[in-house]
């Protein structure tokens, strides 16, 4: 079959080389990966609705590289943004059903949006937490730091919504009400992770990887331009990032939710996602930390190569070629 067409969105999506292979090793289709967006439309759609989103697609399947564009050609939207470099651009901005298909038409698996959405690209309205186990750490790792991050979120008054990555890890997204800048978001994200550090022993917030051991806490999705996978994408791995309640946190099984089996548990629970935007939560809580933080002599933590050096900013050096004499702490 050269092409076909399914309804989004109301109206037609084109689909062309639907019987094209997307995962080798499975023999998982274009169309199978289609079919599974359609499937979970609502929740996927929620996960990118009105955010710039890079597309990453997988134009050879999952054994080869992905292209990552920002600006893709034939896209129904873009949005004006500034990159961290302060160069003007545009991405595409998904605004209905019909754009999730398309970006499954360009062969993307999963979907990478932004944490600010377009009516307000300066203030986010997502706090995301990354649990991503080091070498030798793996899934049940992540769900023991996860149970932790629960414990700070509930006691600063905050909804965490968990899903599966799709790999070895869990994120957990904080819908915001949408009032404080990236600066402030990402400083939020670092405070709680070093509370979360401070109690579970195999939590760190180390940002070189050679410091790193145990589930690392990855602040800097935080930062404007990040995206990461959003929920009901279909990683490499095969496996959906998969949402699930808190109480299934002891028991969620990560490799059981295959982009084929996952079909089951859409039936079983549907969207867990549902309500996220009605949960928006305030930071004036987790501010306080920041300012204790800073009381006691803990600042800022170091932010992406790619960034401009930011105020506060301990120095981006790889501590082991550090030289103490050419540094000021």
């Amino acid at each position: 079959m050269s092409e076909t067409t399914v309804e989004a969105g109301g109206r037609p999506v084109r689909i062309s080389s639907p019987d094209k292979v997307m995962f080798p090793e499975r023999g998982w289709t274009k169309l199978d990966v289609v079919e599974h967006f359609l499937l979970c439309i609502e929740g996927a759609l929620r996960g990118v609705q009105n955010r710039p989103t890079m597309l990453k697609r997988w134009n050879k399947g999952v054994g080869h590289d992905p292209l990552y564009v920002k600006r893709p050609k034939g896209a129904r939207t873009l949005v004006d943004v500034t990159f961290p470099s302060a160069r003007p651009g545009s991405m595409f901005l998904p605004l209905d059903a019909g754009d999730v298909i398309w970006m499954a038409q360009q062969n993307c698996i999963d979907l990478n949006p932004w944490n600010a959405r377009a009516d307000d690209l300066a203030h986010p309205d997502e706090l995301r937490i990354d649990l991503d186990p080091t070498e030798g750490y793996d899934f049940e790792a992540a769900r023991s730091v996860a149970f932790t991050v629960k414990e700070v979120l509930d006691e600063v008054g905050l909804v965490g919504w968990p899903k599966t990555s799709g790999n070895r890890g869990i994120h957990i997204y904080v819908r915001l009400a949408a009032e404080w800048d990236f600066y402030e978001v990402r400083r939020c994200g670092l405070a709680i992770a070093r509370e979360v550090e401070r109690r579970h022993e195999l939590a760190t917030t180390a940002w070189w990887k050679e410091e790193r051991t145990g589930v690392f806490i990855d602040y800097n999705q935080n930062a404007w331009d990040k995206t990461i996978a959003s929920a009901y994408s279909i990683r490499h791995t095969g496996w959906v990032s998969t949402p699930f309640r808190w109480d299934e946190l002891e028991s969620v099984d990560h490799k059981a939710f295959d982009m084929m089996s996952f079909k089951s548990r859409w039936d079983d629970v549907g969207d867990l996602t549902a309500g996220m935007d009605e949960a928006a939560g305030r930071l004036e809580a987790v501010l306080k930390m920041v300012e204790a933080d800073e009381s006691r002599g803990i600042g800022d933590a170091p932010w992406p190569p790619h960034y401009p050096k930011m105020p506060g900013e301990p120095p981006r050096v790889q501590p082991s070629k550090k030289v103490a004499e050419h540094w000021k702490e």
